[in-house]
């Protein structure tokens, strides 16, 4: 099986990246660290994926960015906003315009992306956060259409969004008791917990939001 991860220079993008590899799937690593893609930038994305070929049963986007959560309306600013929506939202949604021609049309194949719980609007009781809040909740909406494009085309595809839960990365230092009353897991058992779901999942789950579990999280 081949596996194209992006955002594999992060914490959990790493794990799932290493431990798809540990299994004994083909693993192409795309990153900012690592082959210099800023998902922001279109012609940087285009390039990036221009220079791939084949096809791959799983494709994993693993970016994002937390910035500074609001506590509330006065700290809102227009440039955090808009940072927030183009690394969660635009950036995903870039890529996955380039990524649609990789996936195989004659068997199954994964497309899922890493959201967040934050990102549900029925499922916030706690307010703040709002500029990541609205970014991962843009980032479903654009899962959510491109799953019933990608249908036509692929009718064997799953294209998904995941929550993975409370990671101790360097992404959530400080703000994860904030977002969540569990605990935070490491990186690999993240990744193991992802993993299981992406590897359950078939066309009927196409368009979902799915948490580490493999339950729905309402939009």
């Amino acid at each position: 099986m081949r596996a194209l991860v992006v955002g594999a220079s992060g914490g959990i993008g790493g794990a799932i990246a290493d431990a798809l590899a540990a299994r004994g799937d083909t693993v192409v690593r795309l990153s900012r660290s690592g082959q210099g893609l800023d998902i922001t930038d279109p012609a940087r994305v285009e390039a990036a994926f221009a220079a791939l070929d084949g096809s791959f049963e799983t494709i994993i986007i693993a970016t994002g960015a937390l910035g500074t959560p609001e506590k509330s309306l006065r700290a809102l600013t227009i440039e955090a906003m808009l940072q927030q929506f183009a690394v969660n939202a635009a950036g995903p949604a870039l890529v996955l315009r380039q990524a649609v021609r990789l996936l195989p049309r004659d068997r199954r194949s994964v497309l899922a992306a890493l959201s967040a719980r934050v990102g549900s609007i029925a499922d916030n009781a706690l307010g703040g956060w709002y500029s990541h809040r609205a970014s991962k909740a843009a980032l479903n909406q654009v899962l959510r259409t491109a799953s019933i494009e990608i249908a036509r085309t692929h009718p064997l595809a799953a294209v998904v969004a995941l929550h993975p839960g409370t990671v101790d990365t360097a992404l959530s230092a400080g703000h994860a008791r904030a977002a969540s009353a569990s605990a935070p897991v490491a990186p690999a058992v993240a990744a193991s917990r992802l993993l299981a779901v992406i590897d359950a999942l078939g066309p009927a789950d196409s368009g979902s939001f799915l948490d580490h579990a493999g339950r729905p999280v309402p939009w």
